[in-house]
């Protein structure tokens, strides 16, 4: 399969895409740092008790602090924040640098649509940093699109020319994994209330996007079957922030909890 370079705009061209994502976190100072340090993002604004992490201007992730919060594994709540990266050499340049700060990797995966490495932040929080394939090579069975968990071949990665100066020109949040209690009730919510069209779906797990992109959020109940409303006072997801550039696609102003009290926002 085809290893091009693409663009970021892939995820963003949609109607409806990911802004940021809000997390209430323990030791700001900790996570901000792993942050801006092992993924490269810049401070954009701070006051010790939030700050603001992005790329050349833009919002991505901020960081709210509550040093009484605690951590609920098991509970419904952020599964992953996927980081997209313009192209596969930067995904690349990411790699060599990861190990070179020694970053504790959980996994790698060609995923047919995208190529992805996963890791976790000092608290416990799931990040994906991913580079998509081109849009053409993409496979369709009917409406769905086809991904796989394949072996990822890193080798090549590391074969990137240059190395990583932080995160570059064009990353975005690509897309969202949300953990919940049951399936059938995410497909209600996220199609059925919010409008995203399903664009694949796996055992314990939904896809969803906007626009044909491949997903721009997710919910499973992997580590979260059976989970009931969210816990007041834990760390993990405060809030997602999605951006609607096409306002027929979604209802813009809309601030709403999901079945679990996820809180999702429309920009």
């Amino acid at each position: 399969m085809t290893t091009d370079t693409v663009s970021v705009t892939a995820s963003e061209i949609a109607p409806v895409a990911i802004d940021r994502v809000a997390l209430t976190v323990r030791d700001i100072d900790l996570i901000g740092d792993f942050y801006q340090r092992i993924l490269g993002l810049d401070r954009l604004s701070g006051s010790g008790e939030e700050l603001i992490l992005g790329q050349d201007g833009r919002a991505l992730v901020e960081l709210r602090r509550d040093t009484a919060a605690r951590a609920y594994p098991h509970a419904a709540g952020l599964f992953h924040t996927a980081f997209l990266l313009p192209h596969r050499d930067d995904l690349g340049r990411w790699l060599r640098h990861a190990h070179a700060q020694k970053v504790r990797m959980s996994g790698a995966s060609d995923h047919m649509v995208s190529e992805a490495l996963y890791l976790r932040d000092p608290e416990g929080n799931g990040i994906e940093i991913y580079a998509d394939r081109p849009r053409a090579t993409w496979l369709h069975d009917g409406d769905h699109v086809v991904m796989e968990t394949l072996p990822l071949d890193l080798a090549s990665l590391r074969r990137a020319e240059g190395d990583w100066t932080g995160a570059p020109e064009g990353t975005v949040i690509g897309h969202v994994h949300l953990q919940v209690g049951a399936i059938p009730e995410a497909r209600a919510f996220y199609a059925g209330e919010l409008g995203f069209d399903i664009t694949a779906e796996i055992p314990q797990a939904s896809f969803f996007s906007t626009g044909g992109y491949h997903h721009h959020l997710a919910t499973n109940t992997w580590n979260s079957a059976g989970a009931g409303t969210r816990p007041k006072g834990a760390t993990g997801l405060a809030e997602l922030v999605l951006d609607a550039t096409d306002t027929a696609a979604i209802r813009t102003g809309l601030s709403v909890d999901d079945p679990w009290g996820n809180r999702i926002r429309v920009a």
